[in-house]
């Protein structure tokens, strides 16, 4: 019964997110956290983990090109990522394993893939299954949420964006 009291505290005590740095650290008091008794509870299921709250604004800004920077964090299973676009930033050809859900917040990006170019303004939504190649060109300065599944594992083991690389010439 130690043993398993043990694995349980380490399991509370470790956080669900993979932050950029190891600085980060999750939101864990009031007013964002506080008990709320028999809430969010499920009898049969059990569970030592908890959620993590982040404030992803907080998380460290990484300039990514001179018209791009970026801001992530991982979960076990996943990555959200807010990138903060300047008019003209181009992120060129590629494609993930990644599944890729991208919204944007604010602004306009001009997305090829396929063949098609697709115009994505505030508010839209587009989802890119696994291995899909796509560029983005960004024609204003923009926000752009965007989901990863599974986690971005490239970008924590230090590769850098493809957007770090220069555009090629067409």
């Amino acid at each position: 019964m130690k043993t398993l009291a043990i694995i349980s505290a380490l399991l509370l005590m470790s956080p669900a997110a993979l932050a950029q740095t190891s600085n980060t650290k999750p939101i864990t008091g009031a007013p964002t956290i506080t008990d709320a008794p028999g809430k969010g509870m499920i009898g049969t299921v059990h569970t030592g983990a908890m959620p993590s709250v982040y404030d992803l604004d907080a998380q460290p800004m990484e300039q990514i090109s001179p018209l791009i920077q970026r801001q992530y964090l991982s979960g076990s299973q996943s990555t959200i990522t807010k990138w903060t676009v300047k008019k003209g930033a181009v992120f060129p050809l590629h494609h993930h394993a990644n599944e890729q859900t991208t919204w944007i917040m604010k602004g306009r990006c001009e997305v090829s893939s396929q063949g098609k170019k697709f115009v994505l303004t505030t508010g839209m939504v587009m989802i890119f299954p696994p291995n899909v190649p796509h560029e983005f060109l960004c024609t204003e300065d923009s926000i752009d949420i965007d989901f990863f599944s599974p986690q971005r594992q490239d970008w924590m083991d230090g590769v850098p964006s493809v957007a770090a690389a220069p555009a090629a010439k067409k």
